[in-house]
């Protein structure tokens, strides 16, 4: 079988974003655009992949890491330059090449592969991934021979009245016998207003030679965004939001409305789960069956059991048991983690700490730092007392404990197994298993105190 191989062009500096960001860093759906490439090229099978980078290379390279080579684009010359500086890590080996820009993160592994098939069955040399544009207008137009064969591809402003009611038209993405690619790349010339050296002249060198010059054609237009500026970086982001709704859907996943609905390209969502408006999913989060995920909810980068219900809250970095119910409007911080059956109620906030299965915090309380046990109730207005100004201390409630409203437990602290603490205690010394701990100053009443007041 023909090994595989893709050059992925992220060398340039994209002006017309109007950012101090690296063009192709810029994320879609929460993920850079070129990570999106280089994930659709895996899914293609490649054994190499080579990112050509120029500006903001190191950028490129921590994201990416070993997932691809890189090859330095040091001077923008133009698309062939770029498909050149690889030579050195692929130019002498046997295969199919695809080259694709790294700011086209809407092409599917399936299409690539398709075009990938093509060129094969068709024994060319070059194949061109073309798509129906219903307005072509700005794109290079594929003019095909007799037999379905391209013949050339003619840019916008060169083309004729006949030329320019084409509807098929070049995406950018290319494939190619690699030995081939490489050895024409040399013939290259840089003639033109811009001299710069161009990759579709390759394929006109081909067809001067009477190569096989072949193209597939996409059947969704989506797919050919080139990300240049901001309004396109919106459309991109819009496509692949419903996409990602739809594949979701067909999976079992109740979304309420898609188009208000935001779910990373890498989340994980069990069966008949429903998403209402609103909800934001990001990161590699995985949600289980049967859940209810509410209004405006934000997850991210967190673990949901089965059957838990999220209204309108946000969880961040963290681990959610099954059958737990949190919100509305609650705060799980980074590295929490709730069991089974537990409530967090609402305006409650959880930072860094462990609760056991079916513990309760149902409303107005803080829980940081934090170690609470299996069935303990926290009442209203609790606060784990964690943070002197400079360290921060760990509170420990075990199984069973009782915690009255508006307590503060004053950490390093203990609330033993089973004990009770009385509403409005300050706790600043551990409390024995099955005590019960009051700490409240003395009540005093003035009896007759307003008349005298009133009085003066």
């Amino acid at each position: 079988m023909t090994n595989t191989y893709a050059v992925i062009l992220a060398a340039g500096l994209g002006t017309r974003m109007k950012s101090k960001l690296y063009k192709v860093m810029h994320p879609v759906c929460g993920k850079p655009m070129v990570e999106h490439v280089v994930d659709n090229v895996k899914g293609l099978g490649a054994e190499r992949i080579v990112t050509v980078v120029g500006h903001g290379a190191e950028t490129v390279k921590e994201l990416l890491g070993d997932r691809s080579e890189y090859a330095l684009q040091e001077e923008q010359l133009g698309t062939a330059h770029a498909v050149q500086q690889a030579e050195g890590i692929l130019g002498d080996l046997d295969g199919t090449t695809v080259v694709i820009c790294g700011d086209t993160p809407l092409i599917r592994p399936e299409t690539m592969q398709a075009l990938v098939d093509h060129h094969r069955e068709t024994n060319a040399k070059a194949t061109i991934l073309t798509v129906m544009a219903d307005d072509p207008t700005g794109y290079g137009r594929i003019i095909r021979g007799g037999k379905g064969q391209v013949t050339r591809i003619v840019e916008q402003k060169d083309t004729n009245e006949e030329e320019a009611a084409v509807k098929e038209v070049n995406t950018g993405t290319y494939c190619f016998d690699n030995k081939v690619l490489f050895e024409k790349l040399k013939s290259v010339k840089n003639d033109n207003s811009q001299g710069e050296y161009y990759l579709p002249d390759v394929i006109e060198i081909l067809q001067k030679e009477g190569e096989i010059v072949s193209a597939y054609a996409s059947d969704d237009f989506s797919e050919s965004l080139g990300v240049n500026d901001r309004v396109v970086l919106a459309q991109a982001e819009e496509v692949m939001r419903l996409r990602i709704a739809e594949k979701h859907m067909r999976n079992g996943v109740t979304i309420i409305n898609p188009s208000n609905t935001y779910i990373s390209p890498d989340a994980v969502i069990g069966r008949d789960t429903i998403l209402k408006p609103g909800v934001m999913i990001e990161g590699k989060s995985v949600i289980g069956e049967d859940c209810v995920i509410g209004p405006n909810s934000h997850i991210v980068e967190s673990r949901i059991g089965d059957g838990t219900t999220v209204h309108s809250s946000v969880i961040l970095n963290s681990d959610v048991g099954s059958h737990t119910t949190i919100g509305p409007y609650a705060h799980i911080r980074p590295e929490s983690s709730l069991g089974d059956g537990v409530k967090i109620g609402n305006f409650v906030e959880v930072k860094k700490s462990v609760l056991g299965n079916a513990s309760k915090v149902s409303h107005l309380s803080y829980i940081g730092d934090a170690e609470v046990g299996g069935n303990v109730n926290i009442g209203c207005g609790t606060i784990t007392v964690n943070y002197d100004g400079k360290n921060k201390f760990k509170t420990v409630v075990e199984d069973d404990a009782f915690v009255g409203c508006n307590s503060n437990l004053v950490a390093p602290v203990t609330v033993g197994k089973g004990a009770y603490v009385a509403a409005g205690s300050t706790i600043t010394k551990d409390v024995p298993g099955e005590a019960l701990a009051i700490g409240r100053a003395r009540q005093e009443n003035k009896v007759g105190y307003v008349k005298k007041l009133k009085l003066k």
